[in-house]
């Protein structure tokens, strides 16, 4: 199909070229030579080369984690140590990990938090039948 189109193009154009006048110079032209037409072909294109992947960062331990987000290093994580250190899970879910509502949570905290079930979502009613 690309071929077609691209032959019909080719057409037209040499069509309007040969109907266009030449232009008048007044210097005397040199014997023009000319090459054999190359023959109408579709050049496949290259395709742009894909980015580079980034880096997957390191797959870390909840421990690491917490090592890692609590700056202070006091064995408390806040929430704002929490949501600086992007652990995004944990600083949405703080006020449900913290029950004690101490204002910091614990490695363990976390632990015992996520190794809950996640509560069911309601099930959609069925719809009526006629």
């Amino acid at each position: 199909m690309r071929f077609a189109i691209l032959a019909a193009t080719l057409l037209f154009t040499t069509a309007a070229l040969a109907q266009t006048p030449a232009p008048v110079t007044s210097a005397p032209l040199a014997p023009a030579t000319t090459a054999p037409a190359a023959p109408a072909v579709a050049v496949p294109t290259t395709a742009a080369p894909k980015p580079a992947a980034k880096p997957k960062a390191p797959v870390l331990t909840t421990e690491q984690r917490f090592e890692k987000a609590n700056t202070s290093h006091d064995g408390k994580l806040t929430k704002a140590q929490a949501t600086a250190a992007k652990w995004t899970n944990v600083s949405r879910n703080f006020t449900s990990i913290d029950k004690d509502k101490k204002g910091y949570v614990t490695v363990e905290d976390i632990k015992a938090a996520a190794a809950k079930p996640a509560p069911k979502k309601p099930a959609a009613p069925a719809p009526a039948k006629p």
